[in-house]
């Protein structure tokens, strides 16, 4: 697969002629046997159903753009490949930057009308924002803030799996930030619905932006305080004590939620720490 490593992102102008881009619909990123970028002129000689098209950045100073299609079609010698897979495939360069060619397309599906009058949007020049002249509003890609973190007790983490889990995995605790609330505040909360315990000492250990969707991962440790685990129904498939000496299939690498545990292993043993990818 062709490496995004090179890879600087940016607002570009559309009227830009040439260059690389890559492919979103609802199916996921097209691909072929060499990548997930292809000539941008080749591309717009298909005759794909292409909702916009958003400069993203650039490869060795080439400019990139993501082309938002419709829908998923089939073009010959390629296939569609979903966000998570890239994930899971392990390469951490690649699934930065499509995840933000994804939010991007997302973005540009959710706000090709205006939610206030239904007119159609347009983008702004050197700007990620779609207008509505009609109402004067302009709508830019959103963040969502969300916490994650790991609760120690000694040797012990507390780990959970969802039912969207690959089979097996556990991961620490999870949730999106409510208006009104401090990240903080979130914590305690989505500890306190999702396994009925109480923490404290609570240490921020670094962000990562998801696009799962479009989230702002801020990752935290915690200390165990007191209660049983109770799993949230529907919510929450099993979760338990797991000692730092036998853990269960754990998050991707590079993710923030195995950095968290990877970091308090290495505490606990010794041995050195790893680095948040960024």
């Amino acid at each position: 697969m062709t490496s995004l490593g090179r890879w600087t992102t940016a607002v570009l102008d559309t009227e830009f002629t040439g260059g690389w881009a890559v492919v979103n619909s609802e199916q996921g990123f097209l691909m072929d046997e060499q990548g997930v970028m292809f000539p941008r002129e080749w591309l717009k000689s298909q005759d794909l159903p292409v909702i916009s098209e958003h400069g993203i950045g650039h490869f060795d100073g080439e400019p990139v753009f993501v082309l938002v299609l419709k829908g998923a079609v089939e073009v010959d010698g390629c296939r569609w490949q979903g966000l998570r897979q890239f994930m899971m495939e392990g390469d951490f360069d690649i699934f930065q930057k499509l995840g933000y060619a994804a939010q991007i397309s997302t973005w540009a599906r959710e706000h090709r009308y205006c939610g206030s009058c239904g007119r159609p949007m347009q983008q702004v020049p050197g700007e990620r924002a779609m207008y509505c002249e009609h109402d004067n509003l302009r709508f830019y890609p959103r963040i969502s803030p969300s916490m994650i973190v790991l609760i120690t007790r000694g040797d012990e983490i507390l780990l959970a799996r969802s039912p969207r889990f690959v089979t097996g995995m556990y991961s620490a605790l999870a949730g999106f930030a409510e208006p009104g609330e401090s990240v903080e505040e979130c914590v305690h909360r989505e500890v306190m619905e999702e396994v009925q315990v109480r923490i404290r000492n609570i240490t921020y250990m670094g962000s990562q932006c998801w696009p799962f969707p479009h989230s702002m991962m801020l990752g935290f440790h915690a200390e165990y305080e007191s209660g049983n685990i109770v799993p949230q129904a529907d919510e929450i498939e099993d979760a338990r004590w797991f000692s730092i000496h036998d853990l269960p299939p754990l998050p991707a690498n590079r993710s923030i939620a195995r950095y968290l545990i990877d970091v308090y292993v290495a505490r606990r043993l010794g041995t050195p720490e790893p680095v948040l990818p960024g």
